[in-house]
């Protein structure tokens, strides 16, 4: 008889998917996110365009950095972010459509 073979993920990678999920799961960073993959932006800017206090948003990308899915730069005084996860944003431009398709 002959025995079955599966993979399995390991505890990590099971922590880091729906720890992945879990940050696409609040509709602000879903905001902040979808913006970010349309052109890069201070905190300034999300907060004008997204209509969020600027505390809203620089709490949201605390949070998105430390998970590595933004990322920024320096100008002057001014920080700049932008994606650091293309494969985030496919899964999020992926959700987006098929929301659409109802």
């Amino acid at each position: 008889m002959e025995k079955d073979v599966h993979t399995y993920l390991s505890p990590d990678t099971l922590e880091q998917v729906s720890t992945i999920f879990k940050a696409l799961s609040d509709p602000t960073r879903i905001k902040i996110l979808y913006l970010l993959s349309e052109e890069e932006c201070s905190v300034t800017h999300m907060s004008d365009v997204l209509n969020l206090s600027q505390s809203a948003v620089s709490h949201q990308l605390s949070l998105l950095r430390n998970l590595r899915l933004v990322k920024f730069r320096r100008e002057a005084n001014t920080m700049y972010y932008s994606c650091d996860d293309e494969h985030v944003i496919s899964l999020l431009t992926q959700a987006i459509q098929h929301a659409k398709c109802d």
